[in-house]
Protein backbone atom coordinates (compact mmCIF):
# COMPACT_ATOMS: atom_id res chain seq x y z
CA UNK A 1 0.00 0.00 0.00
CA UNK A 2 1.14 3.50 -0.83
CA UNK A 3 2.08 5.55 2.20
CA UNK A 4 0.28 8.56 3.38
CA UNK A 5 2.65 11.09 1.93
CA UNK A 6 2.29 15.07 1.92
CA UNK A 7 -0.03 17.26 -0.53
CA UNK A 8 0.92 15.95 -3.95
CA UNK A 9 2.95 13.12 -2.94
CA UNK A 10 0.36 10.84 -2.13
CA UNK A 11 -1.47 11.52 -4.92
CA UNK A 12 1.55 11.54 -7.88
CA UNK A 13 2.01 7.89 -5.71
CA UNK A 14 -1.61 6.50 -6.74
CA UNK A 15 -1.78 7.82 -9.89
CA UNK A 16 0.15 5.15 -10.93
CA UNK A 17 -2.88 2.53 -10.71
CA UNK A 18 -6.57 3.00 -10.09
CA UNK A 19 -7.80 5.31 -6.89
CA UNK A 20 -9.05 2.63 -4.87
CA UNK A 21 -11.97 3.84 -2.49
CA UNK A 22 -9.45 3.39 0.92
CA UNK A 23 -7.18 5.69 -0.85
CA UNK A 24 -9.55 8.40 -1.63
CA UNK A 25 -11.33 8.24 1.70
CA UNK A 26 -7.32 8.88 2.82
CA UNK A 27 -6.75 11.69 0.38
CA UNK A 28 -10.32 13.21 1.15
CA UNK A 29 -9.11 13.07 5.14
CA UNK A 30 -6.06 15.07 4.33
CA UNK A 31 -8.41 18.11 3.64
CA UNK A 32 -9.86 20.67 6.61
CA UNK A 33 -13.66 19.55 7.36
CA UNK A 34 -13.86 23.72 6.86
CA UNK A 35 -12.34 23.03 3.55
CA UNK A 36 -14.49 19.96 2.47
CA UNK A 37 -18.16 21.97 4.09
CA UNK A 38 -17.24 25.04 1.45
CA UNK A 39 -16.79 22.39 -1.15
CA UNK A 40 -19.71 20.81 -0.57
CA UNK A 41 -21.52 24.09 -0.40
CA UNK A 42 -20.51 25.31 -3.71
CA UNK A 43 -21.24 21.93 -5.43
CA UNK A 44 -25.33 22.19 -3.93
CA UNK A 45 -25.49 25.78 -4.51
CA UNK A 46 -24.36 24.78 -8.20
CA UNK A 47 -27.14 21.87 -8.09
CA UNK A 48 -30.00 24.08 -6.49
CA UNK A 49 -29.08 26.90 -9.12
CA UNK A 50 -29.54 24.39 -12.29
CA UNK A 51 -33.29 23.54 -10.66
CA UNK A 52 -34.54 26.33 -9.67
CA UNK A 53 -33.03 29.01 -12.36
CA UNK A 54 -36.41 29.08 -14.06
CA UNK A 55 -38.07 30.60 -11.85
CA UNK A 56 -36.78 33.84 -11.56
CA UNK A 57 -38.44 36.41 -13.96
CA UNK A 58 -36.56 38.37 -16.52
CA UNK A 59 -35.07 41.40 -15.34
CA UNK A 60 -35.65 44.98 -16.49
CA UNK A 61 -32.26 45.36 -17.95
CA UNK A 62 -31.84 42.13 -19.99
CA UNK A 63 -33.80 43.16 -23.11
CA UNK A 64 -31.51 45.57 -23.94
CA UNK A 65 -28.58 44.46 -22.59
CA UNK A 66 -28.50 41.03 -24.58
CA UNK A 67 -29.21 43.64 -27.46
CA UNK A 68 -26.42 45.53 -26.61
CA UNK A 69 -24.37 42.61 -26.58
CA UNK A 70 -25.45 41.42 -29.89
CA UNK A 71 -24.74 44.99 -31.04
CA UNK A 72 -20.63 44.44 -29.24
CA UNK A 73 -20.29 41.54 -31.54
CA UNK A 74 -21.34 42.90 -34.70
CA UNK A 75 -18.93 45.92 -34.17
CA UNK A 76 -16.01 43.11 -34.59
CA UNK A 77 -17.48 40.58 -36.62
CA UNK A 78 -17.99 43.86 -38.91
CA UNK A 79 -14.83 45.00 -38.56
CA UNK A 80 -15.67 47.97 -36.64
CA UNK A 81 -18.07 49.22 -38.89
CA UNK A 82 -20.77 48.70 -38.08
CA UNK A 83 -21.35 51.33 -35.06
CA UNK A 84 -24.89 51.17 -33.80
CA UNK A 85 -23.86 50.56 -30.51
CA UNK A 86 -22.24 53.96 -29.77
CA UNK A 87 -25.72 55.43 -30.57
CA UNK A 88 -27.79 52.67 -28.75
CA UNK A 89 -29.70 54.64 -26.10
CA UNK A 90 -26.69 55.03 -23.91
CA UNK A 91 -25.30 51.95 -22.92
CA UNK A 92 -22.14 53.01 -24.43
CA UNK A 93 -21.54 54.22 -21.64
CA UNK A 94 -21.18 50.42 -20.29
CA UNK A 95 -19.01 48.08 -20.43
CA UNK A 96 -20.62 44.74 -21.83
CA UNK A 97 -18.67 41.84 -20.62
CA UNK A 98 -21.58 39.41 -19.47
CA UNK A 99 -23.57 40.26 -22.31
CA UNK A 100 -20.73 39.40 -24.83
CA UNK A 101 -20.31 36.02 -23.11
CA UNK A 102 -24.03 35.54 -23.12
CA UNK A 103 -24.65 36.04 -26.94
CA UNK A 104 -21.92 34.53 -27.74
CA UNK A 105 -23.15 31.13 -25.53
CA UNK A 106 -26.69 31.58 -26.93
CA UNK A 107 -25.00 30.59 -30.26
CA UNK A 108 -23.43 27.18 -29.05
CA UNK A 109 -25.65 26.31 -26.42
CA UNK A 110 -29.51 25.59 -27.10
CA UNK A 111 -30.97 26.88 -24.11
CA UNK A 112 -33.58 29.93 -24.57
CA UNK A 113 -30.77 32.82 -24.45
CA UNK A 114 -32.97 34.48 -20.88
CA UNK A 115 -32.50 31.35 -19.67
CA UNK A 116 -29.27 30.76 -20.56
CA UNK A 117 -28.70 34.37 -19.09
CA UNK A 118 -29.88 32.99 -15.55
CA UNK A 119 -27.88 30.23 -15.61
CA UNK A 120 -24.71 31.63 -16.42
CA UNK A 121 -25.31 34.55 -13.67
CA UNK A 122 -25.93 32.07 -11.24
CA UNK A 123 -23.15 30.40 -11.89
CA UNK A 124 -21.03 33.81 -11.51
CA UNK A 125 -22.59 34.27 -8.49
CA UNK A 126 -22.04 30.85 -6.84
CA UNK A 127 -18.50 31.98 -8.40
CA UNK A 128 -18.59 34.99 -6.17
CA UNK A 129 -19.75 33.34 -2.92
CA UNK A 130 -15.87 30.96 -3.46
CA UNK A 131 -14.12 33.54 -3.96
CA UNK A 132 -14.92 35.16 -0.78
CA UNK A 133 -14.30 31.76 0.94
CA UNK A 134 -11.07 31.47 -0.51
CA UNK A 135 -10.22 35.44 0.26
CA UNK A 136 -11.79 34.63 3.87
CA UNK A 137 -10.07 31.40 3.95
CA UNK A 138 -6.51 33.17 3.08
CA UNK A 139 -7.17 36.14 5.77
CA UNK A 140 -8.20 33.79 8.71
CA UNK A 141 -7.99 29.88 7.86
CA UNK A 142 -10.50 27.26 6.93
CA UNK A 143 -13.30 28.03 9.28
CA UNK A 144 -13.61 31.88 8.43
CA UNK A 145 -13.76 30.87 4.44
CA UNK A 146 -16.92 28.68 5.43
CA UNK A 147 -18.51 31.26 7.13
CA UNK A 148 -18.05 34.16 4.77
CA UNK A 149 -19.29 31.33 1.92
CA UNK A 150 -22.21 30.69 4.34
CA UNK A 151 -22.79 33.93 5.22
CA UNK A 152 -23.15 35.34 1.48
CA UNK A 153 -25.59 32.74 -0.04
CA UNK A 154 -27.72 33.23 2.82
CA UNK A 155 -27.82 36.88 1.90
CA UNK A 156 -31.17 37.58 0.08
CA UNK A 157 -29.25 40.38 -1.70
CA UNK A 158 -27.30 38.11 -3.05
CA UNK A 159 -28.66 34.94 -3.93
CA UNK A 160 -32.04 37.14 -4.45
CA UNK A 161 -30.10 38.49 -6.95
CA UNK A 162 -27.92 35.94 -8.33
CA UNK A 163 -30.24 34.68 -10.68
CA UNK A 164 -31.39 37.91 -13.13
CA UNK A 165 -29.31 40.70 -12.11
CA UNK A 166 -26.80 40.49 -14.79
CA UNK A 167 -24.93 43.27 -14.50
CA UNK A 168 -24.44 43.98 -10.71
CA UNK A 169 -23.77 40.07 -10.43
CA UNK A 170 -21.03 39.47 -12.66
CA UNK A 171 -19.34 42.50 -11.74
CA UNK A 172 -19.39 42.02 -7.49
CA UNK A 173 -18.24 38.39 -8.46
CA UNK A 174 -15.27 39.85 -10.95
CA UNK A 175 -14.28 42.53 -7.80
CA UNK A 176 -14.29 39.97 -5.00
CA UNK A 177 -12.28 37.86 -6.89
CA UNK A 178 -9.68 40.56 -7.65
CA UNK A 179 -9.64 41.13 -4.27
CA UNK A 180 -8.59 37.62 -3.36
CA UNK A 181 -5.32 38.00 -5.89
CA UNK A 182 -5.21 41.57 -4.54
CA UNK A 183 -4.34 40.14 -0.79
CA UNK A 184 -2.20 37.39 -2.63
CA UNK A 185 -0.09 40.21 -4.46
CA UNK A 186 -0.18 42.49 -1.40
CA UNK A 187 1.68 39.69 1.05
CA UNK A 188 4.67 39.79 -1.66
CA UNK A 189 5.09 43.02 -2.39
CA UNK A 190 7.13 44.26 -4.05
CA UNK A 191 7.83 41.06 -5.95
CA UNK A 192 4.29 39.21 -6.23
CA UNK A 193 4.22 35.88 -8.29
CA UNK A 194 3.36 36.44 -11.84
CA UNK A 195 0.20 34.12 -11.91
CA UNK A 196 -1.37 36.12 -9.44
CA UNK A 197 -0.55 39.28 -11.06
CA UNK A 198 -2.05 38.08 -14.16
CA UNK A 199 -5.00 36.68 -12.48
CA UNK A 200 -5.78 39.82 -10.78
CA UNK A 201 -4.96 41.78 -14.73
CA UNK A 202 -7.72 38.83 -15.82
CA UNK A 203 -10.56 39.91 -13.14
CA UNK A 204 -9.73 44.02 -12.59
CA UNK A 205 -10.24 44.04 -16.36
CA UNK A 206 -13.69 41.87 -16.22
CA UNK A 207 -14.63 44.34 -13.46
CA UNK A 208 -14.48 47.44 -15.73
CA UNK A 209 -15.55 45.86 -18.70
CA UNK A 210 -18.71 45.17 -16.60
CA UNK A 211 -18.88 48.75 -14.72
CA UNK A 212 -16.86 51.55 -14.95
CA UNK A 213 -16.38 51.86 -11.10
CA UNK A 214 -14.48 48.72 -11.25
CA UNK A 215 -11.79 51.54 -11.70
CA UNK A 216 -11.68 51.11 -8.01
CA UNK A 217 -9.34 48.64 -8.18
CA UNK A 218 -6.77 50.18 -9.25
CA UNK A 219 -7.22 52.55 -6.11
CA UNK A 220 -6.95 49.66 -3.74
CA UNK A 221 -3.72 48.66 -5.45
CA UNK A 222 -2.43 52.28 -4.21
CA UNK A 223 -3.90 51.17 -0.38
CA UNK A 224 -2.38 47.96 -0.89
CA UNK A 225 0.91 49.10 -1.56
CA UNK A 226 0.66 51.66 1.25
CA UNK A 227 -0.68 49.09 4.00
CA UNK A 228 2.03 47.02 2.72
CA UNK A 229 5.35 49.47 3.18
CA UNK A 230 7.84 48.20 5.37
CA UNK A 231 7.55 49.44 9.56
CA UNK A 232 10.80 50.84 9.30
CA UNK A 233 11.98 53.48 6.55
CA UNK A 234 16.05 53.34 6.26
CA UNK A 235 17.71 55.05 3.65
CA UNK A 236 14.48 55.17 1.43
CA UNK A 237 13.36 51.94 1.80
CA UNK A 238 9.67 52.89 1.63
CA UNK A 239 10.07 54.39 -1.56
CA UNK A 240 12.07 52.00 -3.25
CA UNK A 241 9.54 49.35 -2.37
CA UNK A 242 6.30 51.55 -3.09
CA UNK A 243 8.12 52.07 -6.55
CA UNK A 244 9.36 48.54 -7.16
CA UNK A 245 5.58 47.32 -6.11
CA UNK A 246 3.69 49.49 -8.47
CA UNK A 247 5.99 48.85 -11.25
CA UNK A 248 5.50 45.00 -10.35
CA UNK A 249 1.46 46.30 -10.89
CA UNK A 250 1.99 47.29 -14.11
CA UNK A 251 1.34 44.24 -16.38
CA UNK A 252 -2.10 43.56 -14.12
CA UNK A 253 -3.26 47.23 -14.72
CA UNK A 254 -2.13 47.15 -18.65
CA UNK A 255 -4.02 43.65 -18.90
CA UNK A 256 -7.30 45.33 -17.14
CA UNK A 257 -7.13 47.75 -19.60
CA UNK A 258 -7.12 45.55 -22.87
CA UNK A 259 -9.68 43.09 -21.50
CA UNK A 260 -11.31 46.21 -20.63
CA UNK A 261 -11.70 48.28 -23.97
CA UNK A 262 -12.26 44.85 -25.59
CA UNK A 263 -15.39 44.24 -23.78
CA UNK A 264 -16.30 48.16 -23.72
CA UNK A 265 -15.58 49.13 -27.45
CA UNK A 266 -16.49 52.98 -26.27
CA UNK A 267 -13.69 52.93 -23.50
CA UNK A 268 -11.16 52.54 -26.50
CA UNK A 269 -12.40 55.56 -28.80
CA UNK A 270 -10.64 58.45 -26.31
CA UNK A 271 -8.19 57.61 -23.41
CA UNK A 272 -10.38 59.80 -20.85
CA UNK A 273 -13.69 58.14 -22.16
CA UNK A 274 -13.53 55.92 -18.71
CA UNK A 275 -13.24 58.92 -16.80
CA UNK A 276 -16.01 60.43 -18.71
CA UNK A 277 -17.71 57.67 -18.33
CA UNK A 278 -17.38 57.30 -14.37
CA UNK A 279 -18.24 61.42 -14.63
CA UNK A 280 -21.75 60.78 -16.37
CA UNK A 281 -22.86 58.57 -13.85
CA UNK A 282 -22.46 60.61 -10.85
CA UNK A 283 -24.54 63.46 -13.03
CA UNK A 284 -27.36 61.26 -14.09
CA UNK A 285 -30.85 62.52 -13.05
CA UNK A 286 -34.01 61.11 -14.43
CA UNK A 287 -37.53 61.24 -12.96
CA UNK A 288 -37.09 57.82 -11.25
CA UNK A 289 -38.47 57.43 -7.44
CA UNK A 290 -37.37 55.55 -4.86
CA UNK A 291 -38.90 54.93 -1.53
CA UNK A 292 -36.76 55.36 2.25
CA UNK A 293 -38.81 54.99 5.58
CA UNK A 294 -42.17 55.65 3.78
CA UNK A 295 -40.97 59.22 2.08
CA UNK A 296 -40.75 59.59 -1.58
CA UNK A 297 -37.51 60.52 -3.00
CA UNK A 298 -36.14 61.40 -7.00
CA UNK A 299 -33.17 59.84 -7.46
CA UNK A 300 -31.14 62.86 -7.20
CA UNK A 301 -32.56 63.84 -4.02
CA UNK A 302 -31.84 60.84 -1.91
CA UNK A 303 -30.41 61.44 1.84
CA UNK A 304 -26.76 61.50 2.04
CA UNK A 305 -27.31 57.95 3.96
CA UNK A 306 -29.69 56.70 1.68
CA UNK A 307 -27.04 53.18 0.90
CA UNK A 308 -25.34 52.69 4.12
CA UNK A 309 -29.44 52.45 5.51
CA UNK A 310 -30.49 49.99 2.85
CA UNK A 311 -27.57 48.08 3.50
CA UNK A 312 -28.44 47.99 7.30
CA UNK A 313 -31.88 46.62 6.84
CA UNK A 314 -30.84 44.45 3.99
CA UNK A 315 -27.78 42.27 4.92
CA UNK A 316 -28.36 40.12 7.46
CA UNK A 317 -27.71 41.21 11.10
CA UNK A 318 -25.18 38.22 11.73
CA UNK A 319 -23.36 39.38 9.02
CA UNK A 320 -23.06 43.16 9.65
CA UNK A 321 -22.41 41.85 13.13
CA UNK A 322 -19.04 39.64 12.31
CA UNK A 323 -18.08 42.25 10.09
CA UNK A 324 -18.08 45.22 12.39
CA UNK A 325 -16.20 42.34 14.85
CA UNK A 326 -13.42 42.17 12.18
CA UNK A 327 -13.29 45.72 11.52
CA UNK A 328 -12.58 46.09 15.33
CA UNK A 329 -9.87 43.48 15.39
CA UNK A 330 -7.73 45.01 12.49
CA UNK A 331 -7.65 48.22 15.59
CA UNK A 332 -6.75 46.34 18.04
CA UNK A 333 -3.02 45.38 19.09
CA UNK A 334 -1.56 41.90 18.96
CA UNK A 335 1.36 40.17 18.08
CA UNK A 336 3.96 41.14 15.36
CA UNK A 337 2.62 37.68 13.58
CA UNK A 338 -0.46 38.91 13.07
CA UNK A 339 0.48 41.99 11.17
CA UNK A 340 -0.26 40.62 8.20
CA UNK A 341 -3.51 39.72 8.81
CA UNK A 342 -4.28 43.39 10.16
CA UNK A 343 -3.51 44.63 7.36
CA UNK A 344 -5.44 42.11 5.06
CA UNK A 345 -8.80 42.83 7.15
CA UNK A 346 -7.44 46.54 6.82
CA UNK A 347 -7.71 46.61 3.08
CA UNK A 348 -10.78 44.72 2.66
CA UNK A 349 -12.62 47.04 5.26
CA UNK A 350 -11.89 49.34 3.31
CA UNK A 351 -13.27 48.15 0.06
CA UNK A 352 -16.17 48.80 2.06
CA UNK A 353 -15.48 52.25 3.65
CA UNK A 354 -14.21 54.15 0.93
CA UNK A 355 -16.72 53.62 -1.67
CA UNK A 356 -19.80 54.20 0.54
CA UNK A 357 -17.76 57.20 1.55
CA UNK A 358 -17.66 58.86 -1.70
CA UNK A 359 -21.36 58.20 -2.06
CA UNK A 360 -22.22 59.59 1.03
CA UNK A 361 -19.64 63.05 0.52
CA UNK A 362 -20.96 63.73 -2.95
CA UNK A 363 -24.14 62.07 -2.41
CA UNK A 364 -24.44 60.54 -5.50
CA UNK A 365 -27.76 59.60 -7.25
CA UNK A 366 -29.42 56.53 -6.30
CA UNK A 367 -32.46 54.28 -6.03
CA UNK A 368 -33.74 50.74 -6.05
CA UNK A 369 -32.22 50.39 -2.24
CA UNK A 370 -28.99 48.96 -2.61
CA UNK A 371 -28.65 47.44 -5.83
CA UNK A 372 -25.85 49.67 -7.31
CA UNK A 373 -23.76 48.70 -4.24
CA UNK A 374 -24.31 44.65 -4.23
CA UNK A 375 -20.08 45.08 -4.96
CA UNK A 376 -19.64 45.43 -1.36
CA UNK A 377 -21.61 42.43 0.03
CA UNK A 378 -18.59 39.59 -1.11
CA UNK A 379 -16.46 42.24 1.00
CA UNK A 380 -18.48 42.24 4.11
CA UNK A 381 -18.87 38.56 4.00
CA UNK A 382 -15.35 37.69 4.27
CA UNK A 383 -15.02 40.46 7.02
CA UNK A 384 -18.25 38.40 8.85
CA UNK A 385 -16.13 35.34 8.42
CA UNK A 386 -13.15 36.75 9.59
CA UNK A 387 -15.03 38.30 12.80
CA UNK A 388 -17.43 35.54 13.46
CA UNK A 389 -14.35 33.14 13.27
CA UNK A 390 -11.97 35.37 15.92
CA UNK A 391 -15.17 35.45 18.32
CA UNK A 392 -15.59 31.74 18.26
CA UNK A 393 -11.88 31.44 18.52
CA UNK A 394 -11.79 33.83 22.00
CA UNK A 395 -15.26 31.86 23.49
CA UNK A 396 -12.89 28.13 22.95
CA UNK A 397 -10.54 29.96 26.02
CA UNK A 398 -13.28 30.34 28.41
CA UNK A 399 -14.31 26.30 28.25
CA UNK A 400 -16.46 24.55 26.31
CA UNK A 401 -19.71 25.47 27.36
CA UNK A 402 -18.81 28.95 25.86
CA UNK A 403 -17.54 27.52 22.33
CA UNK A 404 -20.92 25.65 22.14
CA UNK A 405 -23.01 28.45 23.15
CA UNK A 406 -21.58 30.49 20.56
CA UNK A 407 -21.11 27.87 17.86
CA UNK A 408 -25.19 27.30 18.74
CA UNK A 409 -25.79 30.64 18.12
CA UNK A 410 -24.18 31.46 14.56
CA UNK A 411 -25.83 28.56 13.53
CA UNK A 412 -29.46 29.37 14.38
CA UNK A 413 -28.74 32.64 13.20
CA UNK A 414 -28.06 31.28 10.00
CA UNK A 415 -30.47 28.27 9.55
CA UNK A 416 -33.41 31.31 10.90
CA UNK A 417 -31.68 33.68 7.36
CA UNK A 418 -31.87 29.99 5.52
CA UNK A 419 -35.63 29.44 6.42
CA UNK A 420 -36.56 32.96 6.00
CA UNK A 421 -35.13 32.90 1.97
CA UNK A 422 -36.45 29.37 1.43
CA UNK A 423 -39.53 31.00 2.28
CA UNK A 424 -39.15 34.03 0.13
CA UNK A 425 -38.01 31.99 -2.82
CA UNK A 426 -37.91 32.84 -6.08
CA UNK A 427 -37.89 36.54 -4.04
CA UNK A 428 -35.44 36.34 -1.92
CA UNK A 429 -33.88 39.72 -2.90
CA UNK A 430 -36.68 41.32 -0.94
CA UNK A 431 -35.08 39.99 2.62
CA UNK A 432 -35.06 42.58 5.42
CA UNK A 433 -33.56 41.85 8.59
CA UNK A 434 -35.36 42.75 12.09
CA UNK A 435 -34.01 45.98 12.26
CA UNK A 436 -37.40 47.26 10.04
CA UNK A 437 -39.42 44.14 10.86
CA UNK A 438 -38.53 41.96 7.85
CA UNK A 439 -40.60 41.84 5.18
CA UNK A 440 -43.57 42.76 6.87
CA UNK A 441 -42.05 46.04 8.22
CA UNK A 442 -40.37 47.09 4.75
CA UNK A 443 -44.06 46.68 2.73
CA UNK A 444 -44.85 50.07 1.25
CA UNK A 445 -41.80 51.44 3.07
CA UNK A 446 -38.76 50.87 1.75
CA UNK A 447 -38.02 49.65 -2.56
CA UNK A 448 -39.32 45.86 -2.63
CA UNK A 449 -40.42 44.26 -5.84
CA UNK A 450 -38.40 46.95 -8.25
CA UNK A 451 -37.96 44.98 -10.92
CA UNK A 452 -41.45 42.96 -10.65
CA UNK A 453 -39.72 39.74 -10.38
CA UNK A 454 -43.57 38.56 -8.94
CA UNK A 455 -44.76 39.00 -12.69
CA UNK A 456 -44.81 35.42 -13.74
CA UNK A 457 -46.65 34.25 -10.36
CA UNK A 458 -49.09 37.16 -11.03
CA UNK A 459 -49.81 36.04 -14.55
CA UNK A 460 -50.23 32.44 -13.55
CA UNK A 461 -52.81 33.54 -11.00
CA UNK A 462 -55.01 35.33 -13.65
CA UNK A 463 -54.41 33.02 -16.37
CA UNK A 464 -55.86 30.49 -13.73
CA UNK A 465 -58.66 32.88 -12.79
CA UNK A 466 -59.86 33.30 -16.36
CA UNK A 467 -59.59 28.94 -17.27
CA UNK A 468 -61.89 29.15 -13.68
CA UNK A 469 -64.55 31.32 -14.70
CA UNK A 470 -64.27 31.57 -18.24
CA UNK A 471 -67.73 30.95 -20.29
CA UNK A 472 -68.25 27.29 -21.36
CA UNK A 473 -69.17 28.08 -25.08
CA UNK A 474 -66.70 27.77 -27.69
CA UNK A 475 -65.91 31.21 -28.90
CA UNK A 476 -64.01 31.62 -25.46
CA UNK A 477 -60.91 30.81 -27.60
CA UNK A 478 -60.86 33.61 -29.65
CA UNK A 479 -61.53 36.35 -26.39
CA UNK A 480 -58.64 38.80 -26.20
CA UNK A 481 -58.09 40.34 -23.11
CA UNK A 482 -56.16 43.37 -22.31
CA UNK A 483 -53.66 43.29 -19.56
CA UNK A 484 -51.78 46.48 -17.92
CA UNK A 485 -49.11 45.96 -16.50
CA UNK A 486 -46.97 48.05 -14.24
CA UNK A 487 -43.74 46.53 -15.44
CA UNK A 488 -41.60 45.12 -18.79
CA UNK A 489 -43.32 43.73 -21.50
CA UNK A 490 -40.55 41.22 -22.30
CA UNK A 491 -40.86 38.98 -18.91
CA UNK A 492 -44.56 39.75 -19.27
CA UNK A 493 -44.43 37.78 -22.98
CA UNK A 494 -42.12 35.16 -22.14
CA UNK A 495 -44.66 34.16 -19.35
CA UNK A 496 -47.87 34.50 -20.78
CA UNK A 497 -49.34 30.84 -22.02
CA UNK A 498 -52.87 32.06 -22.76
CA UNK A 499 -53.21 33.76 -26.13
CA UNK A 500 -56.34 35.64 -25.06
CA UNK A 501 -53.93 37.90 -23.12
CA UNK A 502 -52.34 40.93 -24.57
CA UNK A 503 -49.80 43.47 -23.36
CA UNK A 504 -51.72 46.62 -23.05
CA UNK A 505 -49.51 50.00 -23.45
CA UNK A 506 -49.69 53.04 -21.74
CA UNK A 507 -52.39 55.18 -23.74
CA UNK A 508 -54.53 52.44 -23.17
CA UNK A 509 -54.23 51.46 -19.55
CA UNK A 510 -57.76 53.04 -18.17
CA UNK A 511 -59.52 51.14 -20.88
CA UNK A 512 -57.52 47.89 -19.63
CA UNK A 513 -59.74 44.44 -18.59
CA UNK A 514 -57.27 43.40 -16.25
CA UNK A 515 -54.11 44.66 -14.00
CA UNK A 516 -51.39 43.19 -12.29
CA UNK A 517 -48.78 45.33 -10.32
CA UNK A 518 -46.41 45.19 -7.43
CA UNK A 519 -46.61 46.68 -4.25
CA UNK A 520 -43.74 48.36 -5.21
CA UNK A 521 -44.51 52.56 -4.37
CA UNK A 522 -47.93 51.78 -4.66
CA UNK A 523 -48.02 50.79 -8.60
CA UNK A 524 -51.01 48.05 -7.79
CA UNK A 525 -53.48 51.11 -6.05
CA UNK A 526 -53.32 53.07 -9.90
CA UNK A 527 -56.03 51.16 -11.29
CA UNK A 528 -59.20 50.10 -9.30
CA UNK A 529 -60.51 46.85 -10.16
CA UNK A 530 -61.78 43.43 -8.36
CA UNK A 531 -58.84 41.67 -6.77
CA UNK A 532 -58.63 38.06 -8.13
CA UNK A 533 -55.15 36.81 -7.26
CA UNK A 534 -52.32 38.23 -4.87
CA UNK A 535 -48.54 37.15 -4.68
CA UNK A 536 -47.64 36.96 -0.67
CA UNK A 537 -44.53 35.94 0.81
CA UNK A 538 -44.07 35.55 5.21
CA UNK A 539 -47.52 36.77 5.11
CA UNK A 540 -47.16 40.31 2.82
CA UNK A 541 -48.83 40.90 -0.48
CA UNK A 542 -45.98 41.97 -2.79
CA UNK A 543 -48.57 41.80 -5.83
CA UNK A 544 -51.67 42.04 -7.06
CA UNK A 545 -54.30 40.91 -10.22
CA UNK A 546 -57.24 42.96 -10.50
CA UNK A 547 -59.94 42.05 -13.05
CA UNK A 548 -61.34 45.80 -14.10
CA UNK A 549 -64.01 44.14 -16.56
CA UNK A 550 -66.66 45.80 -14.45
CA UNK A 551 -65.44 49.39 -15.22
CA UNK A 552 -64.68 49.15 -18.47
CA UNK A 553 -65.39 48.06 -22.06
CA UNK A 554 -63.59 45.72 -24.19
CA UNK A 555 -60.71 47.03 -26.01
CA UNK A 556 -60.10 45.90 -29.86
CA UNK A 557 -57.43 43.18 -29.89
CA UNK A 558 -55.74 45.65 -32.60
CA UNK A 559 -54.96 47.48 -29.40
CA UNK A 560 -51.62 45.46 -29.26
CA UNK A 561 -50.60 45.68 -32.67
CA UNK A 562 -50.19 49.46 -32.57
CA UNK A 563 -48.04 48.82 -29.31
CA UNK A 564 -44.63 50.54 -30.27
CA UNK A 565 -41.25 49.06 -29.79
CA UNK A 566 -39.94 52.20 -27.68
CA UNK A 567 -42.86 51.90 -25.19
CA UNK A 568 -40.23 48.81 -23.28
CA UNK A 569 -41.29 49.64 -20.08
CA UNK A 570 -45.51 50.52 -19.98
CA UNK A 571 -46.54 52.35 -16.73
CA UNK A 572 -49.27 54.89 -16.29
CA UNK A 573 -48.56 58.21 -16.37
CA UNK A 574 -49.94 58.24 -12.54
CA UNK A 575 -46.85 56.03 -11.93
CA UNK A 576 -44.15 57.45 -13.13
CA UNK A 577 -41.20 56.27 -11.06
CA UNK A 578 -43.29 53.46 -9.12
CA UNK A 579 -41.06 50.58 -10.49
CA UNK A 580 -37.20 51.93 -11.87
CA UNK A 581 -39.19 53.07 -15.22
CA UNK A 582 -35.72 53.69 -16.41
CA UNK A 583 -33.65 50.05 -16.77
CA UNK A 584 -30.19 50.61 -15.63
CA UNK A 585 -28.97 51.27 -18.62
CA UNK A 586 -30.56 54.77 -18.47
CA UNK A 587 -28.64 54.96 -14.72
CA UNK A 588 -26.49 53.78 -12.58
Amino acid sequence: MTELMPAGGYISGVAKRALSPRDAIRWIARFEPHDIATVMLLATLVFVALLTYKGYAISNDEGVQHQYGELIIAYYTSGFRDQSLFSFQNLYLYGGMFDIIAVGLSHLVPVDPYDLRHIVCALMGIGGIGAAAATGRLIAGPRAGLIAATSLTLCGAWYGSMFNHTKDIPFAAAMIGATLFLIRIARLLPSPRAGDIAAFGLLAGAACGERVIGLLLAIYVGFAIVLYLPWRDRDGTRLRFAVKSLVSMLPALTLAYVIMILAWPWAALAPLNPIRGLLAFSEFNYSIRTVLVGQIYEMADVPRLYVPIYIAIRVPLLMLFGAALAMISAGLPGRASNSGQHRAITLVSLMVIFPLACQVIWRGPAFTGMRHFLFLIPALAVLAGIGLDKALAALTTRGRMAASGGLAIVTAGFLWDAVTLIRLHPYEYLFYNSLVGGLEGASRRYDLDYWFSSMPEAIGQLEAYLRRTAPGDANWSTEVYSVAVCGERLPFEKAVTLPQLHWDFMPEWKQSQFFIAPTQLNCDRDLDGEIVGAVERLGVTIAYVKDRRALTRPVASATSDRASAEYSLSVCPETSGRIAEFSEHEAD
